[in-house]
């Protein structure tokens, strides 16, 4: 029963908009972030907590394998996408997990219009794709600082040092 209600979570574009013209009804304020989310760590953890701080529902879009492979090269991801999709959407405060295909989110934004959109704070505000789309709504874009020392990349590394 609870993975059930987990599963519910990760959704396809049509259930999303119908969920969102429910929230937009309630007067929610819809956050979007996306990444690969590739092995959870504890700055992912830090990361999506304050995103969803900012509003009321998080919505994460997340790469596909292919997107992945094609970002990162063929060995990543390390977990499918189906296996990284249910880890975040068993996540307390993630509302929403949805997949795309593409190497950035941004027909994804333009379809979800998020009042708040958020990057890590590695990226600037110009570079940060979909914030046109967000601006031209009248949402905001936020920069959230990642928590030094962690990262996917440093956790593979040190799986191969130890091996």
């Amino acid at each position: 029963m609870e993975l059930d209600l987990i599963k519910l979570k990760i959704m396809d574009i049509a259930s999303l908009k119908r969920q969102l013209a429910v929230w937009h009804f309630l007067r929610k304020k819809i956050v979007f972030t996306n990444g690969c989310f590739d092995i959870i760590h504890q700055g992912h953890i830090d990361y999506l907590a304050k995103a969803k701080d900012l509003g009321n529902i998080l919505v994460i879009g997340l790469n596909t394998d292919e997107s992945v492979r094609r970002i990162k090269g063929d060995n990543r991801p390390v977990n499918d996408q189906n296996s990284r999709a249910l880890v975040l959407a068993s996540l307390r405060f993630v509302d929403v997990v949805i997949l795309f295909d593409e190497d950035t989110p941004y027909n994804m934004i333009k379809e979800i219009k998020p009042d708040i959109l958020v990057k890590g704070s590695d990226y600037k505000t110009k570079e940060i794709v979909g914030a046109d789309i967000v601006k031209e709504s009248g949402g905001i874009i936020t920069t959230i600082d990642f928590l030094e020392g962690y990262s996917t990349s440093a956790i593979i590394e040190k799986i191969k040092q130890i091996r």
